[in-house]
């Protein structure tokens, strides 16, 4: 059985470039790989097929989308982690259990969806307890921003939805507002615009650590909308 430590890339650190290989998609970051083309998800490097696909970013440890894509196998699943020995774990994983409709991108979130993610071509995107970096100075670094809003919004199809959850009180009022000011995006849920994830959702590491210490969980959801309205 295939272990996090096996993963191993087929160049040395200084001649890194994109590459797909064995369920992995390695992005890496602030480099150029003029010889990497971006074979489509329906090919075979990838998935195969033309099933519905869903994003996860920031997917940690990976335990919350490894169980969607095991209870769903008619859908497509891709996790982006930018941390490798997290992205390593779920490499092995999706081979220990034997997942042929997931894929981990060892990648920068905005960096890959700019890069290679297609127009319209996403069913939805999941962001669970991204990292609210809560000191002002390093705001910077959140996740959920305008310029990564509309990358967001260029690669969902029509209606399709973004789900974030969060159990940090003041980086669920960012998120909000960040929606709230983009005009290609409308709230699913009525003002204040969270809820409490429902149990079908699914789990992660995350949420149980922060139910255990008795902090209250904030789902939001978004659907793109037109622009135009």
């Amino acid at each position: 059985m295939p272990k996090p430590q096996d993963l191993k890339l087929p160049f040395v650190f200084a001649e890194r470039q994109a590459i797909i290989f064995d369920r992995l998609w390695y992005v890496p970051a602030r480099v150029d790989s003029p010889n990497f083309s971006f074979p489509g998800f329906a090919d075979t490097a990838l998935f195969g097929n033309e099933n519905p696909l869903f994003i996860e970013y920031c997917s940690g440890n990976g335990s919350w989308i490894l169980d969607k894509a095991k209870r769903n196998p008619t859908n497509n699943y891709l996790a982006v982690e930018m941390c490798f020995e997290r992205a390593r774990k779920i490499w092995s994983k999706i081979h220990n259990m034997k997942l042929t409709n997931l894929v981990v991108a060892w990648a920068e979130g905005l960096q890959l969806t700019q890069k290679y993610i297609p127009q319209s071509c996403i069913s939805g995107i999941y962001i669970n307890f991204p990292d609210p970096w809560p000191k002002r100075r390093h705001a910077k670094y959140r996740i959920i921003n305008q310029p990564f809003l509309q990358e967001m919004h260029r690669i969902l199809k029509p209606e399709s939805c973004i789900t974030t959850v969060t159990d940090h009180e003041d980086y669920s009022k960012i998120m909000i507002q960040e929606f709230l000011s983009h005009k290609g995006f409308q709230s699913l849920i009525e003002a204040p615009y969270f809820a409490e994830p429902t149990p079908d959702y699914g789990s992660s590491f995350f949420e149980e650590l922060f139910k255990s210490k008795g902090k209250t969980i904030r789902l939001h959801s978004f659907a793109k909308v037109d622009q135009k309205s």
